[in-house]
């Protein structure tokens, strides 16, 4: 067990606080060549919650912002459909130009060819809440037991990242663990302040954080810490992502558990699958496994899931990487964001499973 003092119940096992989106996949024929896609319901802070309830059995839900049309009830008859307890602050659409629930374009990729991701975000409804649009007493009120969020809501606007602070700041007083992803994404936070903002800010919300899901990338530009010249053999070598721990727990100090996934890619469609965790002071490694991948986004949310699933069942922290590994790399295997396996086949493959027919 980690030093996180989890609580052993609550009404709700995790809240997460971001915002939803849809994302546009046209499979492997890039955008400009589409002619339909399928719709699938995201959002980095979402799909923690979603895995939780749909494939791990927990009690999970999402303080977001829901807006009245019919996008939005796509999007709400989803996260019904994941079992995830909806939270919304809702909005009006004037008919025309919104506000909006965001859109995510993103194809596949194949073979050489990697997929390309892009954003139309404008008047998102997301980027609207602010501190004192949820009510987090009433939310925690049957008890929580982990409040998460994560760095592309953070970067959404002025007052996101204050959203997250307040929300975190009413679970830990409600005993929650708390995690933060960092998932630095540049063009978000290009648009109203750079990497400087992006350091003041999440400086700010990590105060408050127990557990950091990040990889040497996102601890580097989200934290603002410069890299190690550790020599690294290949993407798989966690040297490097270790080496930075002692400055990251140097800057903040409350922070008991950092974890990432390890990922080569060979092609769009072959990667190599690791993943580690660094929790009171011992370092855990996962196995590695080759990937056929059908759809990488929301393998990195995938693992975290399982890792913070291991974690609020009791595991070791070494079983809960297993955990999180397996399910990142099985959530690959599938079409969308959000997990489409059984706990079952996450366990069977966490224990060494393989590929072979299950009869």
């Amino acid at each position: 067990m980690s030093n996180l003092n989890i609580k052993k119940d609550g009404a709700l096992d995790l809240v997460s606080v971001g915002a939803l989106v849809n994302r546009l996949d046209p499979g492997i024929i890039p955008f400009r060549k589409a002619q339909e896609f399928q719709i699938h319901v995201s959002g980095g802070e979402f799909n923690v919650a979603a895995n939780l309830s749909d494939c791990f059995g927990m009690n999970a839900g999402i303080a977001t912002a829901m807006v009245d049309y019919p996008i939005g009830d796509l999007i709400h008859e989803r996260v019904r459909a994941m079992g995830v307890k909806p939270f919304y602050k809702r909005f009006k659409h004037n008919g025309v130009n919104g506000p909006n629930m965001a859109t995510v374009y993103s194809d596949r990729g194949q073979g050489i060819r990697p997929p390309v991701v892009f954003y139309n975000r404008a008047n998102e409804a997301g980027a609207l809440l602010k501190p004192g649009d949820f009510d987090w007493n009433a939310i925690f009120a049957g008890g929580v037991r982990w409040f998460h969020s994560g760095g592309i809501f953070a970067a959404l606007s002025e007052t996101t990242g204050e959203v997250i602070i307040e929300g975190m700041k009413a679970a830990k007083k409600a005993g929650a663990v708390v995690s933060f992803d960092l998932n630095f994404r540049e063009k978000l936070w290009n648009i109203w302040g750079g990497e400087k903002k992006a350091v003041e800010i999440i400086a700010r919300i990590v105060e408050n954080v127990d557990v950091l899901v990040g990889n040497e990338e996102d601890l580097q530009k989200g934290l603002g810490i410069p890299g190690q010249d550790v020599e690294s053999k290949s993407k798989l070598d966690p040297t490097a992502f270790f080496g930075m721990i002692d400055k990251v727990i140097k800057k903040h100090p409350q922070v008991k558990a950092v974890a990432t996934t390890l990922r080569e890619v060979h092609s769009t469609n072959h990667h190599t699958w690791g993943a580690v965790a660094w929790v009171d002071g011992k370092t855990y490694v996962s196995p590695t496994c080759e990937l056929g991948v059908v759809d990488r986004v929301g393998g990195g949310d995938g693992y975290a899931s399982g890792f913070f699933y291991g974690l609020l069942t009791g595991e070791t922290p070494e079983e809960a990487v297993k955990l999180g590994w397996a399910h990142g790399a099985l959530l690959t295997t599938t079409p969308g964001d959000t997990s489409m396996v059984t706990v079952e086949q996450v366990r069977a493959f966490a224990q060494g499973g393989s590929a072979r027919i299950q009869r």
